[in-house]
């Protein structure tokens, strides 16, 4: 898997997936966009891949948008496009079906704060500093919005949206951004023990628990989802193997020997 704008190994079910424009601070360039794309498009129907670990070289996580990007002179559909690709890339982590680990350092601005909205375990740094500066440069972070209210809650997007102002780990923390704060020497020991958990889990079950998620936040009426969900994985190759290895008193067979 080789990228213009990514870094990316795959170790078993894990796959780390490193932002690698440290000289740039990690901007979401067109580029960048597009290769996050396609990286989770092509893991969409995977179950080997059970975890990818989000995380950027040098030292700063992301700090949004590349400005270059959003001012160079473009076509009404050239930047319809672009915008609904980096739509279409955010939308494609947060309903990937493996669990996104976000490895949060240094500077976290704007669509930075947008791609750990879209993960489903952020640990940061408590040197970490977050900001949605949009408003300070006479923009809006319209294209992340949804996944920002959706993280912190109205009250909390409505304080860092209209402010632009900064704030800590901790206060990232408090508002439900983070799920977790640590030193920075720390962050890779954490990222590990968090991977660790991830993959006691059943690869099919971790993908049906994103996927019902989302269905219950979304429908008011889900008892006939749910049952059916609960009935198939019941009866399944890895939901029975799951139940034995219990109370057989043994891992499970996805459960890598090494951890």
């Amino acid at each position: 898997m080789n990228y213009e704008t990514l870094a990316i190994v795959v170790d078993g079910p894990v796959a780390t997936v490193t932002l690698n424009r440290p000289e740039a601070r990690n901007a979401l360039s067109h580029q960048m966009v597009a290769d996050l794309l396609d990286f989770f498009q092509s893991i969409r129907e995977s179950r080997e891949v059970r975890v990818v670990v989000l995380r950027a070289a040098g030292k700063t996580f992301c700090v949004g948008g590349d400005i270059r990007d959003l001012s160079a002179p473009r076509s009404a559909e050239e930047e319809l496009a672009a915008l609904a690709r980096l739509d279409s890339m955010l939308r494609a982590i947060n309903r990937s079906p493996q669990v996104v680990i976000a490895r949060v350092h240094g500077a976290v601005l704007g669509g930075g704060i947008g791609l750990v909205c879209v993960s489903d375990i952020a640990i940061a740094s408590t040197a970490a500093r977050f900001g949605l500066p949009e408003v300070r440069l006479g923009l809006a972070p319209s294209l992340i919005s949804p996944f920002v209210v959706e993280r912190l809650g109205l009250t909390q997007a409505r304080r860092w949206m209209l402010t632009g102002t900064q704030f800590d780990g901790a206060a990232a923390q408090q508002v439900g951004l983070i799920h977790e704060v640590c030193e920075e020497p720390a962050l890779d020991e954490r990222v590990a023990a968090t991977v660790h958990e991830v993959l006691q889990c059943s690869p099919n079950a971790l993908a049906e628990c994103k996927k019902l998620l989302f269905e219950v936040m979304e429908n008011p009426e889900t008892l006939d989802y749910r049952v059916d969900l609960l009935n198939r994985l019941r009866r399944s190759e890895e939901g029975q193997e799951g139940m034995r290895a219990f109370l057989e008193k043994r891992p499970a067979r996805w459960v890598p020997q090494d951890t």
